[in-house]
C-alpha cells in the first residue's frame, strides 16, 4: 500500500492520501487526544506525541502536529500508523462511537438562523456546499457553516484550515467575496 502525502498551505499540516476511502461521508475533526478516543486511527496518531490535531476527509487524513515539531522526525511515526491501520483494515470508529461530522454541543446554537432569512441561508449553504467546501478539502481542511446574523456569515474552519496562516486572507478575500457577489445580504464572513 502506497500512502502519497501533500503540503498544505499551513506548514503545520500534511494531508496523507491512503488510496482509498476515509469517510464514506462527511469529515470529521479531532481537536484533542481526548476527542480521539472515539477513533483508533486518531488515538495512535494523538498518541505519537507531537500530534495536535486530525482532520477525516474523504479520502484523506490531514495531521497537524506542534509548534517546536519537526515534520522530519514525525512524518515516518504517521505514516507507519496510517499504513498499519488501513493494511490491516481496522475501523476508523471505536463501536458505540458517533461518527460522521463532528459539532461540538458548544457551537450548534450560538447562531441560531431567524426562519425570515431561510432562502438567504439556503443560498449561503449551497454556495458552501458546492464551491467552497471542494477548494478547502483539496488544501486537507473543511470549513462548516455555524450560521447567518444580519448580515454576518459564521463558519467553522477544519483540518489543515484550522490555525492556518492564511486562513483568515481565504475567509475575507476568498470566501466572503463570493458571497457577497451570489448573495448580496451577506457583509461579512467571520470564523468561529
Amino acid at each position: 500500500m502506497l500512502i502519497e502525502t501533500e503540503l498544505t498551505p499551513n506548514p503545520a499540516t500534511i494531508k496523507f492520501l491512503p488510496g482509498r476511502e476515509v469517510m464514506g461521508g462527511g469529515t470529521r475533526d479531532f481537536a484533542s487526544p481526548e476527542e480521539a478516543e472515539a477513533s483508533p486511527l486518531a488515538d495512535a496518531l494523538f498518541g505519537l506525541g507531537d500530534v495536535t490535531g486530525v482532520f477525516f476527509g474523504s479520502d484523506f487524513v490531514s495531521v497537524t502536529i506542534a509548534p517546536g515539531a519537526e515534520w522530519s522526525t514525525v512524518k515516518p511515526d504517521v505514516l507507519a500508523t496510517l499504513l498499519d491501520h488501513f493494511s490491516a483494515n481496522m475501523p476508523l470508529f471505536a463501536p458505540g462511537s458517533a461518527a460522521g461530522i463532528s459539532v461540538p454541543a458548544d457551537d450548534e446554537s450560538a447562531y441560531a438562523d431567524d426562519p425570515e432569512d431561510a432562502e438567504i441561508v439556503e443560498q449561503i449553504r449551497d454556495l458552501i456546499e458546492t464551491r467552497v467546501r471542494p477548494a478547502v478539502a483539496n488544501d486537507g481542511g473543511d470549513i462548516v457553516y455555524r450560521g447567518f446574523d444580519k448580515g454576518t456569515v459564521y463558519l467553522k474552519m477544519q483540518g489543515a484550515c484550522a490555525g492556518c496562516p492564511s486562513s483568515s486572507a481565504t475567509l475575507k478575500n476568498g470566501i466572503e467575496q463570493l458571497l457577497k457577489h451570489y448573495v448580496p445580504e451577506v457583509t461579512e464572513v467571520r470564523a468561529v
